[in-house]
């Protein structure tokens, strides 16, 4: 019985996570388009941040969702193996970048927080996406590629920097992962 839980155990921990939904990615990326028009007309900092978060939180609301929905559809557990080690990886950069949101906003360091997001957004990609199927870390490296070119673009390309990440790079990955590999 230990080595077949042993076995059980080495396969579960070598096995891909497969409950990325490319259409929750695609979902993600129109909203982050729309923050992408309606962010930049508000007023204050404060309620362009807000809008931001609230896209994040819409965000991370549609994709729990359809990763809980792939994952039962495919019996494939959430929190164990791949699925707890993605989420491991993944929740470090996001952390560190909430952090650093307060003190770029605290500073007003409006350019630096939008590279930052992109880039930390992306480090989470890859390193989660490590324990995933092969596309989504390379999503990640666009994302960072990106954010290096936010933090030394014109403030100007700010807004579209953040729209052609968040909005533009989970769209075309999301195709991609729902054709590949399923919804």
């Amino acid at each position: 019985m230990d080595n077949l839980r042993f076995i059980r155990e080495t396969m579960e921990n070598a096995a891909s996570f497969t409950a990325i939904s490319g259409w929750a990615m695609v979902a993600v990326g129109v909203i982050a388009l729309v923050a992408t028009v309606v962010a930049p007309r508000q007023p204050t900092l404060m309620r362009w941040l807000a809008v931001w978060l609230a896209t994040a939180a819409v965000s991370l609301i549609v994709s729990g969702w359809a990763m809980v929905r792939k994952a039962r559809a495919t019996g494939v557990p959430l929190f164990s193996g791949p699925g707890r080690k993605l989420f491991l990886s993944f929740m470090p950069p996001m952390v560190v970048g909430a952090l650093l949101t307060a003190i770029f906003v605290q500073a007003s360091m409006l350019s630096a927080l939008r590279g930052s997001w992109l880039l930390l957004y992306g480090t989470a990609v890859v390193t989660g996406g490590a324990f995933s199927v092969s596309i989504v870390p390379v999503m990640g490296l666009c994302f960072m590629a990106l954010g290096a070119v936010a933090l030394f673009a014109p403030a100007v390309w700010g807004p579209w920097l953040l729209g052609a990440g968040f909005g533009g790079l989970h769209i075309v990955f999301g195709i991609i992962i729902a054709r590949r590999h399923g919804g």
